[in-house]
């Protein structure tokens, strides 16, 4: 069921007019926990259980954490909290990499082990739900919050669907006060939900989906015929595409909460206008960037220890935020040169907050644009091989560009342009400047586009993580 389906959209109207119909704040908050399950259900029946059983013990060992008379049972409970949640996870995303891996390393040594044989399938989401309900405890634990008292607040906290499978990662602290005050579709509401509804599934349907993903998927389905134009316009139109997809649900997500009168954090702020790495992940998947730096780069010891242990976590925070995207070399190969760029940055640059003036900014704005596309190349590339082959097609002779990349190549560089225009500003900012007739016009436009567009629908790319 997903954002751009006529499937949700029945089911969003549907909710929208229970929530509307519905009388008191508990009946209300009753009817999203079940909209959510069956928002789930509809892509993992058999995982709503583990859904909801991964709701219910983190809402039980939370409360064992704050009751605990001593510091050492309350890092036990904790420690049970992390190593069953993160151990499924493990188990479901990692094992049959980990397998795979360890039966390599004993074969060279002459050990054979039998093949992963449990078939065990994905859940969509895991990654997501799974961080969320983790940092509670966490929060918890250092004595951030207080335990909830209602389970049901917090099984809807975790499985809110509008963000339930591809985020943004949401605090307790963020979504708790929400839970607190009645809220219902209003007026205003929908209309502002509507707006980044609009915007999202622009963003999906005609830019990813239309224009950069049949580039991106003709250069990485014919490698051995690759010229390095179509390379080079493959790989920023993948920039495009995992932007715009992602940034896209992201948008559908914020939107659809705001439409029931709830409020999700904002995910991108234009990271192709960054000026350094450290800037990049302020503006790229910002739910997750502040969660490995709130619950993983800190618990290392982040800054405290001086420089080399600063490198140290910046290392280890990437490798498994690379990792987090997936079981895969590729994927620790891209966290670990963001890593050692995050490193190369703090030691060109130090400790110094605000950002470098003149030519400097324009040449580490430079860098890191070029960093960050070229880094994709593993990110997209399916293992070690295809990335190889991807890299030497750069190297083959230029030859003459279709429409499609042509058309591909001027989105990017538009949203390029776009992105540095509005740089620090966000949807509500814009909205806020545009006036009213011009602003029904442009969502007019986007509205045609959308319903016009023939691009075939893709899952948006983060459900796999």
């Amino acid at each position: 069921m997903q954002f751009d389906s006529l499937t949700f959209l029945l089911f969003f109207v549907l909710v929208l007019a229970g929530a509307a119909l519905t009388r008191g704040w508990s009946a209300r908050k009753n009817l999203l926990l079940v909209a959510s399950y069956v928002f789930y259900a509809a892509w993992s029946p058999a995982f709503t259980l583990l859904l909801a059983g991964a709701s219910v013990l983190d809402w039980f060992l939370a409360r064992r954490i704050h009751a605990a008379a001593s510091p050492s049972a309350r890092r036990w409970w904790l420690a049970a909290s992390i190593v069953l949640n993160i151990g499924t996870l493990a188990l479901f995303k990692y094992g049959p990499f980990l397998h795979a891996n360890l039966a390599a390393a004993l074969a060279m040594v002459g050990v054979h082990i039998d093949p992963w044989s449990l078939g065990l399938v994905l859940p969509v989401g895991i990654s997501f739900y799974t961080f969320q309900s983790v940092s509670y405890t966490f929060d918890v634990y250092r004595r951030r919050v207080e335990p909830i008292h209602s389970l049901r607040d917090f099984c809807l906290f975790v499985a809110f669907f509008p963000q339930l499978v591809a985020g943004p990662i949401v605090r307790f602290t963020q979504f708790a006060p929400q839970l607190v005050e009645p809220r219902a579709p209003s007026a205003a509401a929908l209309a502002q939900g509507a707006i980044w509804l609009t915007w999202g599934l622009f963003e999906k349907i005609v830019l990813a989906d239309t224009v950069f993903a049949p580039v991106v998927d003709a250069a990485w389905s014919n490698l051995a015929n690759l010229s390095s134009s179509a390379a080079l316009a493959a790989t920023l139109a993948f920039a495009g595409q995992i932007f715009c997809d992602f940034a896209g649900y992201s948008c559908c997500a914020i939107g659809a909460a705001r439409c029931l009168g709830f409020a999700l954090p904002l995910n991108f702020r234009n990271p192709y206008a960054a000026v350094g790495f450290s800037d990049f992940w302020k503006r790229w998947h910002i739910s997750l960037s502040t969660w490995l730096r709130d619950y993983l780069y800190i618990a290392l010891g982040g800054n405290r220890s001086g420089a080399w242990r600063t490198y140290r976590n910046l290392m280890l925070t990437m490798l498994l935020g690379g990792l987090w995207h997936g079981a895969g070399w590729n994927f620790v190969l891209w966290g670990g040169c963001h890593g050692l760029l995050l490193v190369l940055e703090r030691r060109l640059r130090g400790e110094r907050d605000g950002e470098p003036r003149g030519l400097s900014r324009l040449a580490w704005a430079g860098f890191t644009l070029v960093a960050v596309v070229a880094l994709w190349i593993p990110f997209r590339s399916p293992d070690f091989a295809s990335t190889a082959q991807f890299l030497q097609a750069l190297a083959t002779p230029w030859t003459p560009l279709d429409f499609a990349a042509t058309l591909a190549l001027a989105a990017f560089g538009a949203l390029l342009l776009v992105q540095w225009r509005v740089r620090d500003h966000d949807l509500d900012a814009l909205l806020a400047r545009t006036p009213r007739a011009l602003l029904a016009i442009l969502l007019a436009a986007l509205l045609v586009l959308i319903v016009l567009s023939p691009g075939d629908t893709h899952a948006f790319i983060y459900f796999q993580f």
